[in-house]
């Protein structure tokens, strides 16, 4: 028997008989992580807080990690700081990966008050002040979400000592922005409290992130202050190309119902800003639509991609490709399955479907595992190691999944890891028979890469950040040596 089977408890299960909960666990504390072309450098366990964004960022000569998190759970709602020595919400975590094989935890800036995602702070991006063109040249920002409730930008030019620059406040709901270095233009979720939905877009200008300027408020017809009948299916997230492919891909739906919508950046900027419904329509190059079964979470574009199966033909040598992952949100399997689609855009008046990627379920039997199984994020930085080439989604209880997309007509998995659920690896139940049966997994949230090759995979479920390399085809499929 190996020390692993000595240590592991394997799919036990057991009733707590007063409070009618079941709880099973299908895969052992302890046990290896499963992979295939991806191997573990390191990692760090996040003070054991659910985790969704990470954006990894070279500073100075330091690569700092920065992570969003989700609100705490029923059981901690708070997590100590053992930096601290004190109960802490949810907040940023700011890790330093230098040494991918040493991470150093840094700092935790608490973030609103609440469990889940309604406190947190979940999405975090980051701009130097040197490529802003009115920032401080010595300071490096964090944009983040505060909870539900507001945006802030810090200053993080010391890591440790993160200092607040500004607040953006009064809102409903927040969730997953963008931001243009290059400009400052920053492309806000929220919830506007006169608007009908709980999430569209507010448009501002962070050139100088120590005085926020708003352009304009956006979103889809039927979702402005004052309109009536049905209102539209709300935003989840939003990528701009800039100035130079003057287009931003927004994503709706998240899990049903979803649509990828292409937008003019310069008519969405600069064009007329009260939210009239024509107003709203103008800046729209055009929609794809997708099956009621599914959503968009994240709508990635690369655009001028070559196709070698194209090389010889007369036209469409390259194509404008945007990848659209669905979130999967209920656990065990109780939804259509959420995937990973290719669109090609070329036309842009008339987009079209042209693949699609899932895991398969039998080769993990994920179903039976607990929590989600289906895929939830990309990774979006668009560094030359990885773009056009490789793509990484996070498919909660299956993992990491790598994908060659350098054919997207036929993306192709060569690699995936998923990690070794902990002591600190939290629940996910469902309701049966009116009692709740909960099973520990691994719930891989969200993923992004570094231009060193470099992928770093965070949990929803407490077991903290993983930080990876491919390895044999993949890692040669990549161009890494």
């Amino acid at each position: 028997m190996t020390g692993h089977v000595k240590l592991a408890t394997y799919l036990w299960i057991f009733s707590c008989i007063a409070c009618g909960v079941a709880y099973a666990e299908p895969q052992a504390v302890g046990a290896p992580p499963e992979a295939f072309n991806m191997k573990l450098v390191g990692s760090n366990d996040l003070q054991a807080r659910s985790a969704y964004q990470p954006t990894i960022h070279h500073q100075g000569d330091r690569w700092i990690a920065y992570i969003g998190h989700h609100g705490g759970t029923d059981d901690v709602p708070a997590p100590v700081n053992p930096l601290t020595g004190k109960a802490e919400p949810n907040g940023t975590s700011i890790v330093d990966v230098t040494d991918p094989a040493q991470p150093k935890y840094l700092r935790h800036i608490p973030g609103q008050e609440g469990k889940y995602e309604a406190g947190g702070a979940q999405m975090v991006r980051i701009c130097d002040g040197k490529a802003l063109p009115k920032g401080d040249r010595n300071a490096v920002y964090m944009l983040r979400t505060f909870g539900g409730e507001a945006h802030e930008i810090w200053n993080v030019a010391d890591p440790v000592n993160p200092v607040l620059v500004s607040r953006i406040g009064g809102l409903k709901d927040t969730h997953k922005n963008w931001w243009e270095c290059e400009t400052g233009i920053a492309f806000l979720v929220s919830g506007a409290p006169d608007w009908r939905t709980r999430r569209m877009t507010q448009i501002y200008d962070l050139s100088d992130p120590s005085h926020p300027r708003k352009i304009r408020d956006f979103g889809l017809p039927g979702q402005e202050p004052g309109s009536t009948g049905a209102v539209p299916t709300e935003l989840h997230g939003p990528i701009s190309t800039g100035p130079q492919g003057n287009r931003v891909y927004f994503g709706y739906g998240t899990n049903k119902g979803g649509f990828l919508q292409i937008v003019d950046r310069d008519k969405l900027i600069n064009g007329p800003k009260e939210p009239t419904a024509d107003n709203l329509r103008l800046p729209e190059v055009s929609r794809l639509a997708m099956s009621a079964f599914n959503g968009a979470h994240t709508v990635f574009p690369m655009k001028q991609m070559p196709i070698a199966e194209f090389a010889h033909d007369k036209d469409g040598k390259t194509r404008d490709i945007v990848m659209i992952v669905d979130e999967a949100i209920l656990n065990e399997c109780n939804e259509p399955r959420q995937m990973v689609w290719f669109a090609d855009v070329t036309v842009e008046n008339r987009p079209m479907m042209i693949s699609s990627f899932t895991v398969s379920e039998a080769s993990g039997s994920f179903c039976e595992r607990g929590g989600r199984f289906g895929s939830h994020s990309s990774n979006e930085s668009m560094a030359p190691v990885f773009y056009k080439k490789m793509a990484f989604i996070a498919f909660f209880n299956a993992g990491v999944r790598a994908l060659d997309i350098r054919d997207p007509y036929h993306p192709a998995e060569v690699g995936y890891f998923i990690p070794s659920i902990t002591a600190a690896t939290d629940k996910r139940c469902v309701t049966i028979d009116g009692k709740d049966r909960c099973k520990v997994a691994i719930q891989t949230n969200n993923v992004e890469t570094d231009e060193r090759g470099y992928i770093y995979i965070v949990d929803r479920a407490n077991t903290g950040l993983h930080i990876l390399e491919l390895t044999g085809p993949a890692r040669a499929a990549a161009g890494l040596p």
